[in-house]
C-alpha cells in the first residue's frame, strides 16, 4: 500500500499528513473532520478536499497538527492536505487547480509577526508625545 507524507506551515503551526488509500476518512490529531471545531476553520479545511473530491473521496488523510492558534493551524493543515493529494497522484493540472484557486494551498505562507521596536509597545505602536 502506498502512502505519501507532507506537511504545511503557518505561523508557528506546523501540520503534517499522511495520504493513503482508503475510503474517504479525514481525520486531525485522531479526531474525524466533521467534529472538527470551530466551523469556519473546518470550513477552510475542507477546501483542498472540495476542490479535487473525485481524488480525496478515495483516500484516507491522517493530520497530525501542532503549535500556533486556531485558523493558524487550519491553514497549515490545508496545505498539508493539498500538498499530499498532489504528490500522491503526482497531478500536474491539480496542483495548478490549487495554485488558481489560492497560491497558499501549495505554498506555505511566510508571513511572520514584526519584532518588537524600542521605544513602544509592540512593533509599529510608539510612545505618545503631547508637545507638538
Amino acid at each position: 500500500m502506498d502512502c505519501v507524507n507532507t506537511s504545511g506551515k503557518r505561523k508557528t503551526a506546523i501540520a503534517r499528513a499522511v495520504v493513503k488509500e482508503g475510503t474517504g476518512k479525514v481525520t486531525v490529531n485522531k479526531i474525524p473532520i466533521e467534529l472538527y471545531t470551530p466551523e469556519l476553520a473546518r470550513i477552510k479545511i475542507k477546501e483542498p478536499l472540495e476542490l479535487a473530491s473525485d481524488k480525496a473521496a478515495k483516500d484516507d488523510i491522517s493530520v497530525n497538527v501542532q503549535g500556533g492558534g486556531v485558523m493558524g493551524q487550519a491553514a497549515a493543515i490545508r496545505t498539508a492536505i493539498a500538498r499530499g493529494l498532489v504528490d500522491f497522484y503526482k497531478d500536474e493540472e491539480l496542483e495548478s487547480m490549487f495554485k488558481a484557486y489560492d497560491r497558499t494551498l501549495i505554498i506555505n505562507d511566510d508571513r511572520r509577526k514584526l519584532p518588537k521596536n524600542p521605544l513602544g509597545p509592540g512593533a509599529r505602536a510608539k510612545k505618545q508625545k503631547s508637545y507638538r
